[in-house]
């Protein structure tokens, strides 16, 4: 059970490691030992947290609210309330960059996404700066983020980097919405998504667009004494740094060279590095804010139900390609594809073949209630016509859902017909076939509903019964 919950630290493990294998200085290796022995405390307190969290119910209201301590070097946490919501700034560098940075970030969620906080019921946000001494690294324990201050050899402050911020929040959302398994490819999934969206929250904070954001993790974080820019890069996957003492970036940028190791939880910080260029190009392809259309693709997906826990790079690619088409059109599902073909992940989503006017047949009950109605499929995933609705398809499934009324439609189409069942969930149910305008043998005039008591396409009763109007 431990794989699932372990700790979600900004800093990969292999870099720790590397210092503690490389450094010249006695305490700066023995302070790595201790910053790799925190993480089996701090698993600890994530699998009781995981185990004892109540689903929270959405609130619609945004709850913006935030709570600054110190740990005053300590690990105990969450230490002394330094700063909550609306004080003025303390002075106390770390506490109000961390103060910022959580705002930043419960912005990005609320404004583009309408989501209320990390578990969309508008949950407290809590952050300890100042933990342990010199400590490398900034962590989610799963109820509240907590920061080192650095040594002041290898990395800064870890407060630094507003997206280092989003990244650790963005795990708690994850938990919450998809509790993507830590280890291997649903792991790196999950390294991915904080990545992705910390990289949101800093160009939505600085109103940057696809082209002029530096998808760099963590700039500003390595001191001037390194030889590199941040711990990764989105746009370039293991180019960030590559120094003595931290050793080379490993990230991989496609499939060809994905890392196979039992370190790292599989290597979930390394192998993220493929799913973090698929997004960087795709962002790239689409232009404007990365945080719109490519954002609002990923952030469904993350959201979809069909996303398992265990899913592989291959499911997630399948899903972004589905949404693209529901939420977009053709043009944004082929960008999808051609960004994870880039990185080696060959798309098998089906581009929806359903589109232009159509006619649904329908029949609830008894077999006199029976009507047809014109549809007009657009690419957008609506529909329109004498009803306006929704529709998504996938290898041949339709599903139909009505702007008005509770009626929903399953069914599958191949070619030019399609046929399925619907109901409205109160004991009303029915079956229907669609066929394309035109279709040979089809009859080309329209009924409406003739009987008393008669129910709609979209599962509203009448009351007054239509007129035949057949030809």
């Amino acid at each position: 059970m431990t794989h699932r919950h372990s700790i979600h630290c900004i800093l990969p493990p292999h870099m720790v490691e590397s210092i503690a294998e490389n450094a010249e200085d006695q305490r700066t290796r023995r302070a790595a030992l201790e910053l790799l022995s925190i993480d089996t405390t701090v698993r600890s307190e994530r699998i009781t947290e995981q185990l004892t969290r109540v689903m929270a119910i959405p609130s619609l209201t945004p709850h913006l609210q935030r709570y600054l301590y110190s740990a005053n070097q300590s690990q105990n946490l969450p230490g002394t309330l330094k700063r909550s919501e609306g004080q003025a700034a303390t002075g106390d560098l770390e506490v109000d960059e961390a103060y910022d940075g959580l705002g930043a970030t419960f912005k990005l969620f609320w404004d583009i996404y309408g989501r209320n906080s990390i578990d969309n019921a508008g949950l407290d946000l809590k952050g300890t700066v100042h933990f342990g001494v010199k400590y490398d690294n900034a962590f989610w324990n799963g109820t509240q983020m907590v920061f080192g201050d650095g040594d002041g050899v290898y990395f800064n402050r870890f407060t630094i980097s507003i997206d280092v911020i989003g990244h650790e929040l963005t795990h708690g959302v994850t938990g919450h919405q998809a509790n993507l398994v830590y280890h291997d490819q649903p792991g790196a999934l999950n390294e991915s998504m904080s990545d992705v969206f910390g990289s949101l929250v800093k160009q939505y904070a600085l109103n940057q667009t696809a082209d002029q954001a530096d998808w760099l993790i963590g700039e500003g974080l390595l001191t001037d004494k390194v030889n590199g820019v941040a711990l990764r890069s989105m746009k370039a996957p293991g180019t960030a740094y590559d120094d003595p003492q931290l050793g080379k970036d490993p990230q991989p940028d496609h499939m060809d060279r994905y890392v196979n190791t039992t370190a790292d939880n599989g290597g979930v910080h390394i192998n993220s590095g493929i799913p973090n260029r698929a997004f960087y190009l795709l962002a790239s392809a689409l232009g404007s804010h990365a945080w719109g259309k490519a954002g609002h693709i990923w952030y469904s997906t993350l959201c979809d139900p069909r996303l398992s826990s265990t899913a592989q790079f291959l499911d997630f690619a399948n899903l972004t390609a589905a949404n693209a088409s529901l939420l977009y059109g053709s043009d944004e599902t082929r960008a999808v594809i051609d960004a994870w073909e880039q990185v080696g992940v060959r798309v098998t989503f089906a581009t929806p073949k359903i589109s232009g006017n159509w006619v649904l047949h329908f029949s609830w009950g008894a077999t006199p209630n029976y009507a047809q109605v014109p549809l007009s499929f657009n690419g957008n995933g609506t529909f329109s016509g004498s009803l306006t609705g929704k529709w998504h398809q996938q290898d041949g499934t339709v599903l139909l859902s009505f702007d008005t009324g509770p009626a929903k439609y399953c069914g599958t189409v191949d070619g030019s017909v399609g046929s399925g069942a619907m109901t409205t969930f109160a004991g009303n149910d029915g079956a229907w076939y669609l066929t394309k305008a035109g279709t040979v043998g089809i009859r080309e005039g329209i009924l409406s509903v003739a009987e008393p008591g008669a129910v709609d396409a979209a599962g509203n009763g009448i009351s007054v019964a239509a007129e035949s109007t057949s030809a």
